[in-house]
Formats: C-alpha cells, sequence, structure tokens
C-alpha cells in the first residue's frame, strides 16, 4: 500500500519575517561595528541624563525654594551652575590622553586617601553620616573623589601586574588601598558608599583577570564589613525592620519610603504631568535628592521610570562594548568597568530603596539627583570614559571625519540659504547690460487670436 506525497506548504509569513529581520540586521550591524559607537553613544547618553537631571530639580525643588521665602528656582540655579563646573571637569577629561591617568593615578590615590582620612578626625555628620568636610563655609564629599582615585590607582597596579595575578602578593599593591579606603569610609557610617565601593572594587579585579578563589578572600571580608554595619547600630537595624515590615508603621523611619511609594503608585503609567506632584509638598524629605526617582514615578509615570531605567542600560552596554574592544589595554579596560560598576550599582541601589526592594539607603541617582561633589566627580569620570572612547582603534580618526563632514555640510547649507539663487527663469539683465529678453514669436496665422493657422 502506498502512501500519497504530502504536499510541503511553504510558509510566506516566516520569509517574510526572516527577510524583515535580514534588513534590520544589515541595517544595525556596521552601525553597532563603528569605531564612534562608544564616543558618541556615550556622550548622548550623559548628555541626556544630565539635562533630565535640570528639568527634575527644577520641578522638585520649586515649592521647597517658594515656601521657604526664597526664590522658586535658588536650588535649579545652584544645581545648573554644579553642571557646568561639571561640564567644565568633563570636557578637559576628555580632551587629555588616556595615558595622563595613568601618571596621575599614584598622586590622584594618596589625595583620596589623605581628604577621607580627615573626614574621621575632622568630618561633618549630617543625617548619621560622618561624610563630609568643610572649608570656608563650602562642604564636599571625600568619598566621591575616593571613588575615582581607588578605580584609576587599582587600573594601574593591576596591569603592572597582570602576568603573576595569580599570586596574593601581586595584588595587595591593588587591594590594600582599597580596602583602606573602605575602611575610612565605613568609620563614617556611610553604608551607601561602602556599598558601592565594594561593587567597584570587586568589579576591578575580576575583570583585571584575578582568579575566584583569591577573589573569595575580598569578597568574604568585605561582606562581613557591611553586614557589621549594618547590623551594629541600632538606626540601620530600624531601618531593616521598617523595611520588612512594608513600612506600615508611624514611626519616622517609615515616613519617607512610605510617600516615596505613594508617589511611584500615584503616577500609574503616564504621570500626573510635568510639575504636579503631590509629594513635593513638604510630604516627601529630599524629594530632589535620594528620592527624586519617586518624584519622576509621580509625574511622568511608568513610562518615565522605564525610560530612566533605558539610558542607564544602554550606558552599560557602551561601557561593556568598550571593555571588549579596547582587549589587550588592561588599564583602559579596568578603568571602564570600574567606573560602569560605579555608576550601575549607584543607580540600582537608589532606584531599590525608592521602590521598596532595599531598605533605606542614602545615595544619589547618577547625574539626576540635585547634589555638588558628586555630580561634579560623575561628570569628570564621564569625560574619562570619552577619552578612551576617542582614543579606541580607528576611533579618532573617524570622529575627525565625521567633524569634516559636519562642517561641510553646514558651510553648503549656509551658502545654500545665504542669498536667492538667480535662474534663468527669473533673472532680470543689470542696468547698461546689452542682453535683452527674448521676443514672443508673432502668430504668423491669419485668423483672429486663439485661432488655428490654416493648413
Amino acid at each position: 500500500m502506498t502512501r500519497k506525497p504530502q504536499r510541503v506548504v511553504k510558509r510566506e509569513g516566516g520569509r517574510a519575517e526572516n527577510g524583515f529581520l535580514n534588513r534590520v540586521g544589515s541595517a544595525v550591524g556596521p552601525w553597532l561595528k563603528s569605531p564612534v559607537l562608544d564616543f558618541y553613544g556615550i556622550l548622548t547618553v550623559g548628555v541626556l541624563l544630565i539635562v533630565f537631571g535640570i528639568v527634575m530639580v527644577l520641578s522638585s525643588s520649586f515649592v521647597l525654594d517658594v515656601a521657604g521665602g526664597g526664590s522658586g528656582y535658588g536650588r535649579a540655579i545652584k544645581h545648573f551652575l554644579l553642571v557646568l563646573i561639571g561640564l567644565v571637569l568633563m570636557t578637559i577629561a576628555a580632551v587629555l590622553p588616556p595615558g595622563f591617568y595613568r601618571k596621575i593615578a599614584p598622586l590622584a590615590l594618596l589625595a583620596g586617601l589623605g581628604l577621607q582620612t580627615l573626614v574621621i578626625f575632622i568630618g561633618k555628620e549630617i543625617n548619621g553620616n560622618r561624610n563630609w568636610l568643610q572649608f570656608g563655609g563650602q562642604s564636599f564629599q571625600p568619598s566621591e573623589m575616593l571613588k575615582l582615585a581607588l578605580i584609576v590607582w587599582m587600573a594601574l597596579a593591576l596591569s603592572n601586574r597582570q602576568p603573576s595575578l595569580h599570586r596574593i602578593k601581586a595584588i595587595m599593591p591593588a587591594v590594600l588601598p582599597a580596602i583602606i579606603g573602605l575602611g575610612a569610609v565605613l568609620i563614617g557610617k556611610d553604608l551607601g558608599t561602602g556599598l558601592v565601593l565594594v561593587a567597584l572594587i570587586g568589579t576591578c579585579l575580576w575583570v583585571a583577570g584575578v582568579p575566584r578563589r583569591i577573589l573569595a578572600g575580598p569578597a568574604f571580608f568585605g561582606v562581613l564589613a557591611v553586614l557589621g554595619l549594618t547590623f551594629g547600630t541600632s538606626n540601620r537595624r530600624e531601618r531593616i525592620s521598617h523595611w520588612l515590615s512594608g513600612y506600615q508603621c508611624s514611626a519616622e523611619g517609615c515616613y519617607q519610603p512610605r510617600h516615596g511609594l505613594m508617589g511611584l503608585a500615584e503616577g500609574g503609567w503616564f504621570g500626573v504631568g510635568l510639575g504636579e506632584s503631590r509629594q513635593k509638598w513638604g510630604l516627601l524629605p529630599h524629594p530632589d535628592n535620594d528620592y527624586i526617582f519617586a518624584i519622576i514615578g509621580e509625574e511622568i509615570g511608568l513610562l518615565g521610570t522605564l525610560l530612566v531605567v533605558f539610558l542607564y542600560v544602554a550606558l552599560l552596554f557602551l561601557l561593556t562594548n568598550m571593555v571588549r574592544r579596547y582587549k589587550g589595554d588592561v588599564f583602559t579596560q579596568v578603568a571602564t568597568a570600574g567606573v560602569a560598576a560605579w555608576f550601575l550599582s549607584q543607580a540600582l541601589i537608589n532606584m531599590c530603596v525608592v521602590a521598596g526592594v532595599l531598605p533605606v539607603i542614602g545615595v544619589p541617582l547618577p547625574f539626576i539627583s540635585a547634589g555638588g561633589t558628586a555630580l561634579t566627580v560623575s561628570m569628570g569620570a564621564l569625560g574619562m570614559l570619552l577619552s578612551f572612547a576617542r582614543n579606541e582603534p580607528g576611533a579618532k580618526q573617524a570622529i575627525q571625519a565625521s567633524w569634516k563632514s559636519a562642517r561641510g555640510s553646514v558651510g553648503v547649507f549656509a551658502s545654500g540659504t545665504g542669498g536667492k539663487k538667480s535662474t534663468p527663469g527669473n533673472a532680470k539683465p543689470a542696468r547698461g547690460s546689452k542682453t535683452r529678453a527674448p521676443k514672443a514669436k508673432k502668430n504668423l496665422g491669419n485668423g483672429a487670436k486663439g485661432r488655428k493657422p490654416r493648413a
């Protein structure tokens, strides 16, 4: 008994879908392989985050400034001035060659550790954390400078000892200053900065190629230090107990996180509108700083918060891509990965705290929260990343070619719009010119106007 052959039905939809994916891949593939992707991508994402932060600081601080009897633009103007200072630092850092950061690493480490040690003795305590130095009426956070100093120093120390990183003795020049800096921060009871330092230290060691058996030791002591600081003070224990209760309590420690969650809930999908937040009217403490993410969720909604998350994920993708392209240059790889761990861990902690996933830990949202030292130093670190991206293989030539092309396009556009071009149809002869307009041909027909001539 013979079986009838089955007909094979070809799916036109699958073929069309594959064709669409191929077209998308052919269009996006060269762009992803472009040597200028990292430079322009990091610059674009950074500028978007900074501009978004200016808008949200103005929106979240206007009411508090007016309620305090001052101008509604007081904090926003201060934040904008700090952004200008940060732009100067970012531009200088982007223009400097990558070799400059190798040379300055030892001096930066000494300055960072020295300033952080001064905090232990003469530091200013704010909200239970001793993490500020004050000189001449101005205060700043040395721990923010310490983050960048530790990154460049660890990149230098680990790159110089690359062949022997499997021995503990070889990594001690990188790890020992990091442990000292972390200890100085934890003595000041700044748990948030301590967690960020643990993340960037571990990332630098991992990217440099330190074996996992050696990484286990520093990781173990780092976790012990963080746990000791977390449960060693009554204030931290209360925060954890409030967090475990879902902030369903009348204590003061539940007030801020509960109103932060209210802000996210009231925003819904699309928010109540920019500038229309209710929580910033004295209900939510620090709406322009640690809890600015709650104001974003309330005024712009879930879409606004997802936009912020997307920008940070895009930054992570770009920095990961830059680490991959700098294969062989351990210093640049470690420094880039350390800054990525700094920005992304800090953003993740801030957003998780506002969303109630973590207990209250005071860290700002990078490039968005109002602040002085954190904002300017972060923009300086962004400039260092731009310097690395500008010196990728083939990037400098491509950037110069793109700028020349842009200047050429602007010149063509300016020359084309500078005046009306004369055309043969509308040109008027100059006075005194012998050129005359052509006369219209006479109708040689014998009939009246409009009548066809006889054949």
